[in-house]
């Protein structure tokens, strides 16, 4: 066992037990950190000199949380049910003995105490909080499909009401010290300097040993009868808005306010094994496997910059450019003054230019107006951003990036222009969703300096940034890219050059089935449904609409001149072409696309489509299943034709840029997640029949699956293919 606490007893009998995991910047819980607590607790107890107990920590969080590396080893060997509980009780059981020894406790956090590091927190008599910004306590496990194991379901409800507690476990709130502590969460807060004085003061007065649940006649606050008609309307409500919003493809949510509905009814101890029965359950189901592989650890890789070349010092951009003061441009542009940089966004003209930096003004003045910023930070932000019409002002840029037309000349002429002013050794980024960057690279002077970086509208929330890799992107370029997304704190993912790169493509396999199925008269109705019950967050034709239906009919057109006798007409265009051309209808843009817009923002499907592509009748429409499965496994044919042919070099990349760059289905983990999951034999065997149904190409799969399937290999787990 390798220690992680120094143990301190003071003249007073006050034993302060401080965390310090060796070798790590941070604390994370993992098997020394339970066994090494388990052994300091019980010298503490049974040491007759110790009169209460101080629970600290010497890094500058209290505990962040689970292990990643313990996580990763979990996940690649099968779990026994049992032996998950008598675990899970174990430390369960050791939180529920703090509170019951008959010493105080005191929580003093100097920083985050998140997932199981504030279910000690909460197992502990009092909790005194540093009143500070980066102090953030909560219980986020429903994001990666878990729920609290350690007794914070039923100790966040005892302390708070179920009405208060509820939205926090189903949302994975984080909370700063000050709202935790206005909410009853917290006991005291302090300055930094006070937290052990303050510790010390509240043992040495009259400290209550017993927790208010152990008292008796203790009432939840908030009523604690199911047969209370708020409390009964509020589970009711609960589930039914759990249905509508997550269609249960998510356990995790409903385990929680089962967690909850239980334990209502019953003590303490009874109470916190049902937690633990609701913790394995969800342990053992794929679900929560995809999404602690996506969410949590292979998002911490690709935050980590994983792909990033070795040897190459890292760049810390101080003042970039923008080429285009667009939508796109202009999320850039905010994005990075928002992260300290500099930034000269140019523009046609100056009004354009100008019009690019009042969208961050815009955005700026929302925060106020919410509560969530100020006057004198919005000023502060937006003196970072110098719109201009003149491209001698990149001179001390480090990084350009250009974000105008999807044209091959446009983007031409400002690479020409930006060049001309740019050092030699600043990259040359392009943010086109689907043109190969090395055809874009033959353009420019140094093809060496140029790389792809696709953001996701709106550039300010969405996450993801795909690194496109050209032929001759050269490793420091691709450094030097990686650390300015690192800068923006977004995850990249990278990919090798193609048309449509990894995620336009798989979001266009998408599209493309939901559209044609409108050309063959399955109801629309259906079709947007059946998406978003499997999953999605909105449906094809939604999502086509958001994208632009004449963007996408453009983007058509410069494929098909691009590639000449090569190019294949996807099953959707002959729809898109004929909305965009004959009845001018170009999606949300101008209130007209397969949808209907009225000017108060709501809409509805285009009564017309059905006289312009008849709709078959009700008893031959297909089931939602077979609707489903047809986008389902497009994208997934599609997947595995990526990572065969060397557009994509790892599964991690295409899992985090499907759940979080174009909203495949996140309890599904991603496209090879769900691969391995549904299990290859079946993959390919429901690809075949597709195949053979609708489309040859289409649902086309690579040998590589087939292989795959032959030899009893997975993308993850203990027997993983060898890619590349």
């Amino acid at each position: 066992m390798i220690d992680y606490f120094h143990y301190a007893v003071d003249n007073d009998g006050i034993c302060t037990l401080t965390i310090d995991q060796p070798d790590s910047s941070v604390n994370v819980m993992d098997q020394n950190f339970i066994d090494s607590f388990k052994v300091n607790l019980e010298r503490a107890f049974a040491d007759s000199a110790v009169k209460g107990i101080i629970l600290t920590s010497a890094k500058t969080s209290f505990v962040a949380g689970a292990d990643l590396k313990s996580m990763e080893e979990r996940l690649n060997k099968p779990q026994d049910p049992k032996e998950l509980f008598d675990k899970c009780w174990g430390f369960s059981s050791l939180l529920r003995k703090m509170e019951t020894s008959g010493k105080p406790m005191v929580a003093a956090l100097n920083g985050p105490a998140l997932g199981g590091g504030f279910e000690i927190s909460l197992a502990c008599h009092h909790r005194i909080a540093i009143n500070s910004p980066q102090v953030l306590v909560g219980l986020p496990e429903v994001g990666v499909g878990l729920l609290p194991g350690a007794g914070g379901t039923q100790r966040m409800m005892r302390l708070i009401g179920v009405a208060n507690a509820l939205p926090l476990l189903l949302q994975g709130r984080q909370l700063r010290a000050e709202k935790a502590f206005e909410k009853g969460l917290i006991h005291e807060l302090c300055n930094a300097d006070e937290l052990i004085t303050r510790s010390k003061a509240w043992l040495n007065g009259t400290p209550d040993t017993e927790q208010p649940w152990d008292r008796k006649g203790f009432r939840i606050p908030g009523g604690n009868s199911l047969m209370q008609p708020e409390i009964a309307q509020l589970f009711m409500g609960t589930a039914a808005n759990l249905q509508s919003t997550t269609f249960y493809n998510m356990p995790a949510p409903a385990a929680i306010t089962s967690c909850l509905y239980e334990g209502i009814q019953l003590p303490i101890d009874k109470a916190l094994q049902v937690e633990c029965k609701y913790f394995v359950q969800l342990n053992i189901d794929p679900v929560s496997s995809n999404m602690v592989r996506t969410a949590f650890i292979n998002k911490s890789k690709a935050d980590n910059l994983i792909h990033r070349p070795k040897g190459i010092e890292k760049k810390l951009h101080k003042k970039i450019g923008v080429l285009g003061a667009g939508l796109m441009g202009a999320g850039i542009a905010f994005s990075a003054a928002k992260a300290g940089i500099d930034v000269i966004l140019i523009d046609h003209d100056q009004e354009a230019a100008d019009k690019g930096k009042e969208y961050s003004a815009n955005r700026l003045q929302k925060d106020i107006d919410r509560g969530r910023s100020t006057p004198e930070k919005k000023e502060q932000l937006l003196s970072r951003i110098h719109s201009t019409t003149d491209y001698q002002l990149l001179g001390e840029t480090s990084l350009v990036v250009e974000a105008v037309f999807e044209d091959r000349d446009v983007k031409a002429e400002v690479f020409a222009k930006a060049e001309a002013a740019m050092p030699e050794d600043a990259v040359l980024a392009t943010n086109t969703s689907a043109l190969p960057i090395t055809g874009l690279a033959e353009t420019t002077s140094n093809p060496g300096n140029m790389v792809g970086l696709h953001f996701f509208s709106p550039v300010e929330r969405m996450p993801l940034v795909e690194v496109i890799k050209g032929q001759q992107t050269s490793d420091q370029t691709l450094a030097h890219a990686l650390d300015f997304v690192a800068q923006l704190r977004k995850t990249p993912i990278l990919v090798n050059d193609s048309r449509g790169f990894f995620t336009t493509r798989f979001i266009g396999a998408f599209i493309n089935e939901g559209v044609a199925m409108v050309a063959e008269g399955i109801n629309p109705a259906l079709i947007e449904n059946a998406a978003r019950h499997l999953g999605y967050p909105v449906g094809p034709l939604s999502i086509s609409d958001e994208v632009g239906l004449d963007l996408a009919y453009k983007a058509a057109v410069q494929s098909q001149a691009d590639l000449g006798d090569d190019y294949k007409e996807g099953a959707s265009l002959p729809v898109i072409t004929r909305l965009v051309t004959e009845h001018q209808r170009y999606g949300r843009k101008n209130g007209k696309g397969f949808y209907a817009y009225n000017a108060d923002g709501s809409k509805a499907l285009w009564s017309d489509l059905a006289e312009i592509w008849p709709r078959l009748s009700d008893d031959q429409q297909p089931s939602e299943a077979e609707v489903q499965s047809r986008m389902l496994f497009s994208q997934l044919a599609d997947a595995a034709r990526c990572i065969a042919d060397n557009v994509l070099t790892s599964p991690v990349d295409g899992d985090i840029g499907g759940c979080f760059g174009v909203g495949f289905p996140f309890y599904l983990g991603g496209p090879f997640s769900a691969i391995d999951t549904k299990g290859i034999a079946q993959v390919v065997t429901e690809c075949d029949r597709l195949a053979s149904t609708y489309d040859a190409e289409r649902f086309a799969i690579p040998q590589l699956l087939r292989d795959m399937a032959a030899n009893g290999q997975t993308f993850y787990g203990r027997n993983p293919v060898t890619l590349g």
